[in-house]
């Protein structure tokens, strides 16, 4: 793991690959960190030739994580959003972003590929549009556009997401019932779930940093960012957008809706997949983005 500074927070890294191939930038989803981009996965980018760099979103992991502020008041967001206000929270999708375009200035990248799952697709997505000099393709996986007429995730899936973990320290074999649980509902039927992986996911991600109240935070910058489509239809990247058929917390119709924002877009409804990314589909994916990428090349 190496440490670049940028907007006045840490950012923890690692790359794979040779340094002077052409870089993926892959930028992790709600409240978890860099490692969910797993090794295999990584190297399945880096062997297509590809410098392949993951990182951890501020709040999460090795990098800065911002507990000097108060919980978010789920109730008092909520509250706000539907009085039309803008609630008052320690960041946005926007400066999330911003750590990202400032994590590839510290590692002197003028531009990159960026592959963006659920929240981080919407990180991804706004760099595209934002940022349009320094995206040589963008990849957004299961994620959406802020479109508030897009169906809503399946109530019992967004209660089990929203509903507080065990503490893994007091309670391990509570936190990770409720870990499996949730994993094993938000996965598609494609692939068997594999359980000992995902357990020792989990509890490689609390040995690293555990703060639930980074993922509450998280959650605040995904509430004020609002409906980004007219941003998207300005993106010149060349685009793809990848969404599981069986996606619970992201229906597919978000996928369509991204894809639909975004001129020229491609869209891959994967069969069998719900909001995860399981290895017998690594390969697939992996091929996807680099014939995305490969475009970028081409025009």
């Amino acid at each position: 793991m190496t440490i670049t500074t940028t907007n006045g927070i840490d950012l923890a890294y690692d790359s794979f690959g040779q340094a002077d191939a052409q870089p993926i930038l892959l930028i992790a989803g709600l409240g978890t960190q860099r490692i969910r981009w797993t090794e295999p996965f990584c190297q399945e980018l880096a062997a297509r030739g590809y410098r392949v760099i993951r990182f951890d979103n501020r709040d999460t992991g090795g990098s800065t994580h911002f507990r000097h502020c108060p919980p978010l008041d789920f109730g008092a967001l909520a509250a706000s959003l539907m009085a039309g206000k803008r609630p008052d929270v320690p960041y946005t999708l926007h400066d999330m972003a911003a750590d990202a375009i400032g994590l590839l200035d510290g590692l002197a990248i003028d531009r990159a590929h960026v592959v963006g799952r659920s929240m981080g697709g919407m990180i991804a997505q706004i760099m595209a549009s934002e940022y349009p000099d320094r995206v040589l393709s963008l990849t957004s996986i299961m994620s959406s556009t802020g479109n508030p007429a897009l169906p809503q995730a399946a109530p019992d899936a967004m209660a089990m997401m929203m509903r507080p973990a065990p503490d893994p320290f007091a309670d391990e074999a509570g936190f990770l019932s409720h870990s499996l649980a949730f994993a094993r509902r938000i996965a598609g039927t494609g692939q068997p779930f594999d359980d000992a992986a995902h357990r020792r996911l989990v509890l490689e991600e609390v040995a690293r940093a555990y703060d639930p109240g980074g993922t509450g935070r998280q959650v605040g910058a995904m509430a004020v960012t609002g409906d980004r489509r007219a941003r998207l239809a300005t993106v010149t990247a060349p685009t793809l957008v990848i969404h599981g058929a069986e996606d619970p917390l992201f229906p597919p119709a978000c996928g369509q809706d991204t894809a639909a924002a975004i001129p020229n877009a491609e869209l891959m409804v994967i069969d069998g997949m719900g909001h995860d990314l399981p290895p017998a589909l690594y390969r697939q994916v992996a091929e996807a983005i680099d014939r995305t990428a490969r475009r970028a090349a081409t025009g």
